[in-house]
């Protein structure tokens, strides 16, 4: 990983996508990117001001091609360090010249995933749930996500925890003082019971927040969503309308879904993930009852369970099956098309949503309502969301210690170092506390040049 490269390096990449494109960005950073800049362009640059220039290799005297060039001197630099971009014609082979003749440079070497990313971050320029955020800003599919990932990588859940730990300091200083003067009780009691109340009052805050219903991270990832139901209800065809493509194998024979098929979608700003799953019966073959068990494994785990029913068909429909804990269950009944057509089938109960994957027909109403229920589960534009496991493993550790505290009623050293832990819990989501054991994890997702 980027860590373990030398730091020392001028390192350059490719910053904008990879392919042919009208115009291609090259970003180089570190103590010799101002020799490259001159060595490509002729002369060093006025900062900060993007200069038409001739490139040429240094090695062959070749011309590469004309673009802007844009020159940062550190410490004024998204890494922090001197940082200058070259923005060039977007072909192939233009790129591939271009980066020739930088890794001919002594010093210059290409950058490794994140590793621009990572310098911004060891050299103070962002903070480690900051540069979470922008590799989530960069990812970003759709509005929701994109908003959410700008507060991130602004800072917002960075200032929370800050201002939780800032708190929390002002709690230690005065359990400190409490054992500074442990032989004045009158003192030493006081101040422990101001540390208890502050203690209290944050861990409260806390416990709050953890209590979101993981809003932030089904945001990040996209709401779950299950189209569950028995065999030949249309669950294939329903999920093609839905993606406006054939993503699923249509038939009328039983059983032909046997496989989790899951689609991306971007529902009035908000990400939904829409998986088609075999349908759910007594399965006749070893591989049916694999896609039956993995259908059930997926509704346990689902944010919300789409159960279909066949809207044309006479007689009971199948019960839904149990949702998991933080699922929620919407029932709709297929094929109404048929419906209007014949005289066999029972009137749906009135919570049920009448739809027809072949005419569209109610598609309107349920992409608004599986819509609704992701803006209720993401509360999308809420500020200083938690968006990773991380963060949440973090806030739940915490909380743990200063319960800890709470709870002790004597030993005002080991309640000293509850207070402790749990500002280290806190700082580790910043990356202010000892972060090296999550930074492969967090640089290493990033794609080279970021």
């Amino acid at each position: 990983m980027a860590r373990h490269s030398t730091s020392q390096d001028t390192i350059f990449a490719l910053s904008s996508a990879a392919g042919r494109a009208g115009v291609a960005a090259l970003r180089i950073s570190g103590a010799k990117a101002g020799d490259a800049l001159t060595a490509l362009s002729g002369s060093r640059l006025e900062p900060r001001v993007a200069t038409l220039r001739k490139l040429v290799d240094p090695q062959t005297g070749t011309l590469i091609d004309q673009g802007l060039v844009l020159w940062f001197p550190g410490p004024a630099s998204f890494t922090g360090e001197d940082l200058a971009e070259f923005h060039v014609h977007g072909g192939r082979a233009v790129v591939a010249a271009l980066i020739a003749a930088l890794g001919r440079l002594d010093g210059c070497r290409m950058a490794e995933p994140g590793e621009f990313a990572m310098r911004a971050f060891e050299n103070g320029k962002i903070d480690l749930a900051q540069a979470e955020g922008l590799a989530d800003l960069i990812d970003a599919e759709t509005e929701a996500q994109r908003v959410q990932a700008v507060q991130q990588a602004g800072g917002a859940l960075s200032r929370l925890t800050e201002h939780w730990r800032a708190r929390l300091i002002e709690a230690m200083g005065l359990v400190e003082a409490a054992i500074d003067f442990s032989d004045e009780s009158d003192v030493a009691e006081g101040a422990v019971g101001q540390a208890e109340a502050r203690v209290d009052e944050l861990y409260k805050e806390i416990s709050h927040h953890l209590d979101d219903g993981h809003g932030g991270e089904i945001l990040r990832d996209g709401l779950q969503v299950v189209l569950a139901g028995a065999p030949n209800v249309g669950k294939s065809s329903l999920l093609n309308t839905l993606a406006r493509r054939d993503v699923a194998i249509v038939s009328s024979e039983a059983g032909t879904t046997r496989d989790v098929i899951e689609v991306h979608l971007d529902l009035e700003g908000l990400p939904v993930v829409i998986s088609d799953t075999a349908g759910l019966r007594e399965a006749s073959g070893e591989v049916e009852r694999e896609g039956v068990k993995r259908t059930r494994a997926r509704v346990q785990d689902a944010d919300l369970v789409i159960w279909v029913q066949d809207g044309s068909a006479k007689g009971a429909s199948e019960d839904a099956p149990e949702v998991g804990p933080d699922g929620e269950l919407m029932v709709i009944a297929n094929k109404c098309d048929l419906d209007a057509r014949e005289d066999t089938a029972e009137a749906p109960r009135p919570d049920v949503l009448r739809v027809s994957a072949k005419t569209g027909e109610g598609v309107g109403e349920l992409i608004k309502g599986v819509a609704e229920v992701a803006r209720r589960k993401t509360g999308a534009g809420e500020d200083a969301v938690i968006t990773r496991a991380r963060h949440r493993q973090h806030l739940t550790a915490c909380c743990g210690h200063l319960e800890g505290f709470l709870k002790r009623s004597s030993d005002v050293e080991l309640r000293a170092e509850d207070l402790r832990l749990a500002a280290d819990a806190l700082g580790r989501i910043s990356g202010k506390v000892d972060p090296e054991d999550v930074l492969d994890e967090v640089f290493g997702r990033f794609c080279i040049g970021k």
